[in-house]
């Protein structure tokens, strides 16, 4: 039988810059294709990247990258093979018991008032520096919201966002295809560093308990043994990481989009006190162009999967952009309707592996591109510069300006 296979080039700043055609492309040639340059299988299609991120024959199966204790990736190996994410049942189902009611709606909901003073915190700062009527919206705004979020549902020091959001940054970029050894060096002392801060801000909430996440984590750790020392340090870094990358991007990506089309932006701006319709928009914001692009499963066993056999050992990847595309489910899906519905999207994954922090993230975006546009009405894009990366997809920078009579009330 022959193989079928993608011929993209992850490395190119061309595809990198725009991935969509390419990956349209690869569709038309099968619902899951073999991709040489990385050596393993990749899904084109929603229903095969949906039939991946479900399947528990492929699992989370988390490879080591030291070779001894004093190994510099010792931390970092750690780090991901005890936390939520790199994890499979049973372990996986206690540690996700242990943090999911940090996350379910009702807690979620009282977290709403606090996230909005944030935002509307954020925006005086960054109306108040405005040059010309231009600011950053990825550094003045996107970036720092989340993470000032999750420091107060951990009760870690909002002062210390910077350095949180500067790890994160480091560790994540060792989920690129090919970083270079300078990255691999800032993601050894990033883990190390962050590690040590979350083991000191755990032995304070030993002398200090708070009503937060962390004072909980602490106390499953000391009160029993459904959490261990490396377990907790790792849950709290995950949630750090993983609460920052997926809203920034979003964020940023989904606010590009949407501001492409003025016609479009002039809809929305008409209709923000319209809850529905913000909910729909920011699911268009998560579709459109997905922050996360990238989600690999280790076949446990041989699985035949799309008219290919993925072979015990191998790793196949959800291409959760592909799958957000797919024209088989999204009409028209290379355009952005921020009305769109229904909106079966996959940016938040599927199945055990489902992005915990999905309704946390979907109202801090909810809140955050609601005033925005609010307080600058209609805005255009000045400057955009993308990461050149491919698996976590975003803007370096996203320069916006006022168009025409400015903010509305």
């Amino acid at each position: 039988m022959t193989v079928p296979h993608a011929n993209f080039d992850l490395s190119d700043p061309a595809f990198v810059a725009d991935p969509y055609p390419a990956l349209a492309q690869a569709r038309g040639v099968a619902p899951v294709v073999w991709h040489e340059g990385l050596g393993l299988w990749v899904t084109t299609t929603h229903a095969a990247a949906n039939d991946v991120l479900r399947d528990r024959r492929l699992g989370r199966i988390f490879r080591p990258r030291a070779s001894s204790d004093d190994d510099p990736w010792t931390v970092f190996d750690w780090l991901h093979a005890d936390s939520i994410l790199d994890s499979e049942p049973p372990k996986h189902t206690r540690l996700r018991r242990l943090v999911a009611g940090a996350f379910n709606r009702g807690h979620i909901e009282r977290l709403r008032p606090r996230v909005e003073a944030l935002a509307e915190e954020l925006l005086d700062a960054a109306v108040a520096r405005l040059d010309s009527g231009r600011f950053d919206v990825i550094e003045g705004y996107a970036e720092p919201l989340p993470v000032l979020v999750i420091c107060e549902l951990l009760g870690a020091p909002t002062s210390d966002w910077k350095r949180l959001r500067d790890w994160s940054q480091a560790i994540v970029r060792m989920y690129e295809v090919a970083p270079s050894p300078e990255a691999r060096r800032q993601a050894q002392q990033a883990c190390d560093e962050f590690a040590s801060y979350v083991e000191e801000l755990a032995a304070e909430r030993v002398a200090k308990p708070g009503d937060d996440l962390l004072t909980a984590l602490v106390e499953e750790r000391d009160g029993g043994d459904r959490l261990s020392r490396r377990e907790l340090v790792a849950t709290v870094v995950l949630l750090l990481n993983a609460g920052h990358e997926a809203s920034v991007n979003g964020f940023g990506n989904g606010l590009a989009s949407l501001l492409a089309d003025p016609a479009q932006l002039d809809r929305v701006l008409d209709s923000l006190d319209d809850e529905v319709a913000v909910a729909r928009l920011v699911e268009e914001m998560l579709r459109h162009d997905s922050p996360l692009h990238l989600f690999e499963r280790t076949a446990t066993t041989d699985v035949e999967l799309h008219g290919v056999t993925i072979r015990e050992g191998q790793k196949v990847a959800a291409l959760l952009g592909a799958a957000n595309r797919d024209p088989a489910v999204f009409a028209e899906p290379d355009r952005f309707d921020a009305a769109r519905e229904p909106n079966p999207h996959l940016a938040f994954g599927a199945g055990i592996h489902f992005c915990l922090g999905a309704p946390l993230a979907r109202m801090e975006l909810q809140i955050s591109v609601r005033a925005l546009l609010r307080r600058l009405g209609a805005v255009r894009v000045v400057e955009a510069r993308r990461r050149p990366t491919f698996v976590l997809r975003g803007y370096e920078r996203l320069v916006v300006e006022r168009v025409g009579a400015g903010a509305r009330s």
